[in-house]
């Protein structure tokens, strides 16, 4: 999004401007936290922690024009703290699975569920990567990693994708 009223030279994004960003972005915002959690309540709490998180912090955003890395990394980290916190076993719901997607869409259902295997890292990625369509230099901001480093987690996870979606075929 573009950053219009915000100088270079001023400090930080105001409060308000922080807000106009997020509703933008909410619905992306969503959409990961929904692809960690697949509970529309349980991602709408993500989202709202990692929003009050973002006002919380907003001053250690240096550089406005990462503001979407910023965000989706607060997202991400939210959405593994949940995670962990609520020691969750993840459900793949048989009406409604990843991005609402019902079980009679059986075309991308094997990919969805292959995804979902996936742990930690290899994971966060493929999300980042494929379903949310960021560049590796993005990712690496997010994640904390060098490029190369990303490079090879993404290498390994469709690695692992292909062993899982080879292993579902059927073979008459």
């Amino acid at each position: 999004m573009n950053l219009t009223g915000f100088s270079k030279r001023s400090e930080n994004i105001n409060e308000q401007l922080l807000q106009k960003l997020i509703d933008v972005d909410k619905h992306r915002l969503y959409r990961i936290a929904y692809i960690y959690v697949k509970n529309e309540e349980d991602a709408l709490e993500i989202v709202q922690e990692a929003v009050y998180k973002a006002f919380l912090n907003i001053k250690k955003l240096k550089e406005p024009e990462y503001f979407n890395t910023w965000i989706t990394k607060i997202i991400v980290n939210s959405s593994l703290d949940y995670i962990k916190k609520r020691n969750k076993v993840i459900y793949f719901g048989e009406e409604e699975g990843l991005f609402g997607i019902g079980t009679k869409d059986n075309e991308y259902l094997d990919l969805y569920e292959a995804v979902d295997k996936l742990q930690g890292t290899y994971k966060t990625v493929i999300i980042l990567k494929y379903f949310e369509d960021l560049k590796i230099k993005d990712i690496a901001k997010i994640l904390e990693l060098s490029e190369s480093n990303v490079k090879n987690y993404m290498h390994k996870a469709l690695n692992m994708l292909r062993v899982q979606l080879k292993e579902g075929e059927d073979f008459e």
